[in-house]
């Protein structure tokens, strides 16, 4: 890529002392994610840890993701890193979206299309504020989910990264089942296909794996998502090497391109402020008093239950989790999402569960503070939904887990714990929840507590699962100290990306 003169300049008055030394001798990157909390929080954890490293980071957010990660920001800030928050408007009525809608819990449902329109009128006002705001970006590590960013990267001639918040197997996966046309001749979405090109026997369907944004209306975005990967200049990663090396070199000599991984990147976070506040600014439960609840506990007893920040469970089946949680006789922390959307019969339910086992269960109603929970001596393992974030903060913390995938990557997830890294016990879903919930189908009480079981008591195949879990948890937490793959890379992106003094990149 040709060389950028960078305009002359200082950081705006909004910035730290310490963020304008030398700002024009070092690289700026610009962090672009997605806006839901999967992708923003491992991008928002990344940009630290290169503002950790001198670089300075900027991570661009509309106004109630800004709110969300604001004070993570802003308590690095008064530390002296050189890490900013560009927040920017959502046009949201352009795209027939309601006032708000820039918090994904707010778009209707039906609306997504619309909601994806909206993200690429993002691209003239980030590129104005990223050429009126100095110093200038040496590089936009964008979501590889906004295409868009492409044509801001091409005007203001600088390199564009894809920043995948999943890991190597799951990308490598759908990427070869697409690439060989492996679903031209199954009968059905449920029809089984070995995926092609890797060592290990995998076995996917397309309800499973269909391909990202492979859905009907998003037809346009999913090719032109797979355009803006083909014309990346590198890959970020929040994975690390040691847990999944032939994968990450599969997709990296696949895609022929540099894969920067440098996970996980929650290890950033080692202070209990921070954990507290990793996420969302309101938690339902105040950290300290989930702490003084955990003190109380055997070490390895208690089973954490989350399913992310996006999943509503069906009624029936909160019901039947429940159940499920009290008779396996372990005790529990249980984080329900929105709660109030179930009628009077689940809330009635849930008070009455809280009752009959208080002081073995915790119900927390909204968001936790997930990773200070997981890495909580008393916690001995974690029933997921196998989003990305949520499996590598269970690996960073040596848990087992229970698997549970409800849709987008989390079969592939599913697939990398069980039958990859042997750390899970899957409950059985086959199908996207959506589909499951159509049909009427609902985990039951007693599979539930036949799975909580199986890897809290599960002798000599529970045991086996909690030393590989406990030896990923080393190699992960070697892999980002001083000598480790994932600092290494952390530390070659940066020198990759350095400007001299004359404002090119050495790259």
């Amino acid at each position: 890529m040709a060389c950028q003169a960078a305009p002359n300049g200082r950081a705006n008055g909004t910035g730290t002392g310490h963020e304008d030394v030398g700002s024009a001798a070092r690289a700026h990157f610009v962090f672009v994610p997605l806006m839901y909390q999967g992708h923003v929080i491992p991008a928002v954890d990344t940009a630290l840890l290169l503002a950790t490293h001198g670089s300075l980071a900027s991570v661009v957010a509309t106004p109630s993701n800004a709110a969300r990660i604001r004070p993570t920001v802003d308590l690095a800030r008064r530390s002296g890193l050189p890490i900013r928050l560009v927040e920017l408007p959502l046009d949201c009525a352009a795209e027939g979206l309601p006032e708000g809608a820039d918090d994904v819990d707010k778009i209707p449902l039906g609306l997504e299309v619309n909601y994806f329109r909206a993200l690429t009128l993002l691209a003239g006002p980030l590129e104005r504020h990223l050429r009126a705001d100095p110093p200038y970006p040496t590089c936009i590590v964008s979501d590889f989910c906004h295409a868009w960013t492409v044509q801001v990267a091409a005007s203001l001639k600088v390199p564009r990264l894809c920043f995948f918040s999943m890991c190597a197997f799951c990308v490598l996966c759908q990427h070869n089942v697409e690439r060989y046309n492996s679903y031209d001749a199954v009968a059905d979405d449920n029809e089984p296909v070995v995926v092609p090109g890797v060592e290990r026997r995998i076995e996917v369907t397309r309800a499973q794996a269909p391909g990202f944004f492979r859905a009907p209306g998003f037809e346009k975005l999913a090719d032109e998502i797979e355009l803006a990967l083909a014309e990346s200049d590198g890959i970020v990663m929040n994975s690390f090497l040691e847990m999944e090396p032939e994968y990450v070199a599969g997709y990296a000599s696949a895609r022929n391109m540099r894969l920067w991984t440098i996970g996980p990147v929650s290890l950033y976070h080692q202070h209990a402020e921070t954990l507290a506040k990793r996420g969302n600014t309101t938690t339902a439960v105040d950290a300290d008093e989930c702490l003084r609840w955990l003190q109380g506990k055997e070490p390895s007893t208690v089973i954490y239950v989350s399913f992310g920040s996006i999943v509503h469970a069906d009624p029936k089946q909160t019901i039947e989790l429940g159940l499920g949680l009290e008779a396996s006789g372990h005790p529990f922390v249980w984080v329900l999402k929105n709660p109030e959307q179930y009628g009077e019969d689940v809330r009635e339910f849930l008070r009455d569960l809280e009752e009959r086992v208080a002081g073995r269960g915790m119900l927390i109603r909204g968001w936790s503070p997930q990773v200070l929970i997981l890495n909580h001596a008393a916690v001995g393992g974690f029933v997921t939904h196998c989003g990305w974030n949520s499996t590598l903060e269970a690996i960073a913390a040596g848990l087992p887990v229970v698997t549970w995938p409800h849709f987008s990557d989390q079969f592939l997830n599913e697939k990398l714990a069980v039958e990859v890294l042997g750390i899970g016990v899957s409950v059985g879903i086959k199908e996207p929840l959506l589909w499951v919930a159509k049909k009427g189908l609902v985990v039951g009480r007693e599979v539930v507590e036949a799975a909580v079981r199986s890897i809290m008591d599960g002798g000599g195949e529970g045991e086996e699962r909690r030393r590989k879990a406990l030896a990923l948890s080393e190699k992960a937490r070697a892999a980002v100290q001083n000598g480790g793959s994932s600092l290494g890379n952390l530390l070659d992106l940066i020198k990759h990306f350095e400007v001299d003094a004359g404002g090119c990149t050495t790259h």
